[in-house]
């Protein structure tokens, strides 16, 4: 009976790892598709070019592979020794979580002065020649979280010189509408629309990290049992 449900536990297990392993694959994939498709897309920073969607993706989601490769490998050959390995891994990770987020919070003010400052200095780059993909990025994310700007939609003034907007901060979109008057325009500031977002998504994430992590202590103490 003991055998049985081990045996249970271990398939299940290599199921979730499967799983795991899969969405490293999606999200490896969707990371190549970018960058082949759409270059530098999502590159908001003028600074960090490199720090675009597509490279984060790339380097997330080989991580994720090889994590769960090392869970699967682990549980359907019930071997110790990687089943070590990846709870040390998945460790690593929620601890690196648990790191980024006390340095975030501890430094607060100086990062957002720094972010805020490098993206209106990334504003004068939009719909210039070579920076396909931060256009882009400015006008979807204007677009999905009905925003404008980086602190209100007065930053882009300073880009055109004039009292306008990229048509991507209208209300309604339409052609040149960012001529139109304040009144046709997003309100919300960019960076702390999307700054609320990453918070909310990133503490969802953070407890399926320690959800994770726990669920691997209580397989290996099985195994070693």
């Amino acid at each position: 009976m003991a055998r049985g449900c081990l045996q249970g536990v271990k398939y299940l297990m290599f199921a979730f790892n499967l799983l795991f392993w899969l969405g490293g694959c999606g999200i490896l994939g969707v990371g190549i598709w970018l960058a082949a498709t759409q270059g530098n897309f999502a590159t908001l920073s003028s600074s960090f070019p490199s720090l675009s969607a597509a490279n984060l993706l790339i380097v997330t989601g080989t991580f994720i592979m090889a994590i769960g490769f090392v869970g699967c490998i682990g549980a359907i050959k019930e071997n110790k020794c990687l089943l070590l390995t990846f709870f040390v891994l998945l460790l690593l990770v929620f601890l690196l979580e648990v790191t980024v987020t006390v340095l975030f919070f501890a430094y607060t003010d100086k990062i957002d002065r720094y972010a805020q400052r490098d993206l209106k200095k990334g504003l004068h780059l939009y719909g210039t020649p070579g920076n396909v993909g931060l256009t882009n990025a400015w006008s979807i994310i204007q677009t999905d979280f009905r925003c404008c700007g980086v602190s209100n939609y007065t930053d882009w003034f300073e880009v055109y010189n004039a009292t306008r907007v990229p048509d991507s901060c209208c209300l309604e979109f339409s052609e040149n509408c960012g001529l139109h008057a304040p009144g046709t325009w997003w309100k919300a500031p960019c960076y702390e629309t999307v700054k609320m977002w990453l918070q909310e998504n990133l503490l969802a994430v953070g407890v399926f990290g320690l959800c994770t992590a726990l669920v691997q202590v209580v397989k290996a103490d099985t195994y070693c049992a």
